[in-house]
């Protein structure tokens, strides 16, 4: 059965969407959903370096939370390792998409196994590029099984220098494809992104059927963004900036606030709001 489409929310773009008035409109009609999020600039801030990432002490309740009321149906898309994620939500575990895709656990907690020859080209791919690390400390290489990122964000000047290295070290490695992120630049198998990744859970379940929304904040969840409403659903762009989501949301709070109200439209149209019903959650991208 063709999941139903979401429609999106007609709204003044200057003013938003309240968590309330988005459920209210959703009423007892609201369709199933699948929940699809990435993690950096979306379920947490963007931190200097990966690794410095602060984790709210609750969002690992919080998401174990959302799950459940989507009857699993809630899986992360995101550029990291699905171990990073494992690390950062533990004892969570939840359908993950790492290395934008290159990397899947689906719902059931199967691990698909990556390819032995792709892991290998990403280390080839590291190894070359570690004497611009060794020239310029300040660079952050961030290295995984099956992809490559280089983060310049503690020297933005050095971008180009850092794209012409990575363009080089993929010269010979066609199968391989560079994508640029905030502040990043990633070597990623060709084939392999978000929407891909999206795709594949739509196709399984507890996703299969339902409606899909998407929640991201960089130019890698564009593909997501795409592929989520190519399936009936809605693309939410966290922040500024130039996108193919039919909707936008303010900041990271805003999306905690979003996925605390999406169970409230699970719960029915008599569930209690807990939100400033004066804030707005969400703005329409398509309104002018």
């Amino acid at each position: 059965m063709r999941p139903r489409a979401l429609q999106a929310v007609t709204i003044n773009a200057t003013k938003g969407v309240a968590m309330s008035e988005l459920i209210a409109q959703s009423g007892g009609a609201a369709p199933l959903l699948a929940i699809f999020t990435d993690f950096d600039g979306t379920l947490v801030e963007i931190a200097e370096t990966p690794e410095a990432v602060d984790v709210p002490a609750d969002l690992a309740d919080q998401l174990d939370r959302t799950a459940r009321d989507f009857n699993n149906a809630f899986a992360v898309i995101t550029g990291r390792e699905i171990a990073d994620i494992d690390r950062f939500l533990a004892p969570l575990h939840l359908p993950i998409a790492g290395a934008h895709g290159a990397q899947r656990r689906r719902a059931d907690g199967t691990l698909l196994e990556m390819n032995a020859e792709i892991s290998s080209t990403a280390e080839a791919i590291a190894g070359a590029i570690r004497p611009l690390l060794d020239e310029h400390p300040e660079l952050i290489l961030e290295p995984k099984d099956g992809a490559v990122a280089l983060h310049f964000r503690q020297a933005p000047e050095l971008e180009e220098d850092c794209l012409l290295a990575m363009q080089a070290a993929i010269g010979t490695h066609p199968e391989f494809t560079l994508v640029p992120g905030k502040m990043v630049i990633e070597a990623r198998p060709a084939g392999f992104d978000k929407g891909s990744a999206l795709r594949a859970f739509m196709q399984e379940e507890p996703f299969a059927g339902r409606t899909p929304i998407f929640i991201g904040d960089d130019t890698t969840d564009e593909d997501a963004f795409r592929v989520a409403q190519e399936l009936g659903g809605i693309g939410i762009k966290l922040g500024p900036g130039k996108t193919m989501a039919r909707m936008r949301i303010a900041d990271v709070a805003s999306v905690h606030a979003l996925l605390e109200g999406l169970t409230q439209i699970v719960a029915g149209p008599h569930a209690t709001n807990n939100f400033a019903d004066e804030t707005p959650v969400l703005a329409d991208t398509t309104a002018h």
